[in-house]
């Protein structure tokens, strides 16, 4: 990226929304992992965004879209040109419908409406993304799915119009979206809740919390469950049968505590997270015969 072009994005960045040149990733993701962003923009409203993605169509300037960081794995040659981290809130209640920003996070999103004695969230309150994360990977916890509770999608689609979309339009699936096949762009997520009793609402979310915390290696630097389930095994239990709970390569290790995260036990790279991945892929095939895929998302450049 030139001087010029530094000094263009710069004018076109205002209010709230913030840029950062070589910026390293690991402060904006849960594993702690990453190079540099070339250019990274937090974008707080819809139409920066629309310049940014003008001035990089025009320039021809690489652009990639995160949300919370919260299932992403940064490569440690980090991510050439334009980073874009939607930071978009919004939170606006119609009923037992709420209207959310893409950039809300998905956890406060669920006491704020517990708060209202709406339910509906409870099962995937401990989610740590946010909602535009949560849509694209259609992200799921305790028997349910986001998908569950969508109405509607607004979006800006790859000719930057922002246009709205049904559930069914949006082809949920486990672990995937439409979202995740072009370059669509989650602004906005309309919801359909159901009224309840607000203390029901929050022994609920607070029971599922307290089993999260118990299972999950909260305690370390993770992105969540690294691998997805199978179609026919659960590949937590397939990973633990191959006695790799606590296999380390570097700082990357499966967690002794779940077997289906691989979490960062201090300064562990993106290479090393990558070779224990592959590594444990390698052993469950060995032994059960079983591909496991990838839950968390990869960006960037290797070194």
């Amino acid at each position: 990226m030139t001087k010029t072009q530094r000094e263009a994005l710069k004018k076109i960045v205002e209010g709230p929304s913030k840029i950062y040149f070589n910026e390293s990733m690991k402060k904006h993701t849960s594993l702690k992992v990453g190079g540099l962003a070339e250019c990274l923009i937090v974008v707080t409203d819809v139409e920066i965004l629309k310049e940014i993605l003008r001035y990089s169509d025009d320039n021809k300037i690489q652009t990639t879209i995160i949300g919370n960081g919260s299932n992403l794995l940064v490569l440690d040659g980090g991510i050439k040109g334009i980073t874009i981290k939607i930071d978009i809130e919004k939170l606006e209640q119609k009923g037992q419908e709420i209207v959310v920003g893409a950039g809300n996070k998905l956890t406060q999103v669920a006491y704020t409406v517990a708060d209202k004695g709406l339910s509906g969230m409870e099962e995937i309150s401990g989610i740590p993304g946010t909602i535009g994360g949560a849509v694209c990977m259609n992200a799921g916890a305790n028997g349910k799915e986001i998908k569950d509770i969508i109405k509607k999608v607004i979006y800006l689609d790859d000719k930057m119009n922002l246009k709205e979309m049904s559930k069914d339009e949006a082809r949920f699936d486990y672990r995937h979206s439409i979202f995740l096949e072009n370059e669509y762009i989650v602004i906005e997520v309309i919801m359909k809740l159901e009224k309840g009793t607000k203390d029901e609402i929050k022994a609920k979310m607070h029971s599922y919390t307290t089993k999260r915390k118990e299972k999950q290696p909260l305690e370390f630097p993770n992105a969540g469950s690294t691998f997805k389930r199978g179609e026919d095994f659960i590949t937590a239990k397939l990973i633990d049968e191959c006695d790799l709970k606590g296999y380390r390569i570097g700082d990357a290790e499966v967690s002794t505590k779940h077997a289906g995260f691989i979490i960062n036990k201090g300064n562990a790279t993106a290479k090393e997270i990558l070779s224990l991945v592959i590594y444990v892929k390698e052993k469950v095939y060995e032994k059960f015969g079983k591909e496991i895929e990838l839950e968390m998302q990869i960006v960037g450049e290797e070194e």
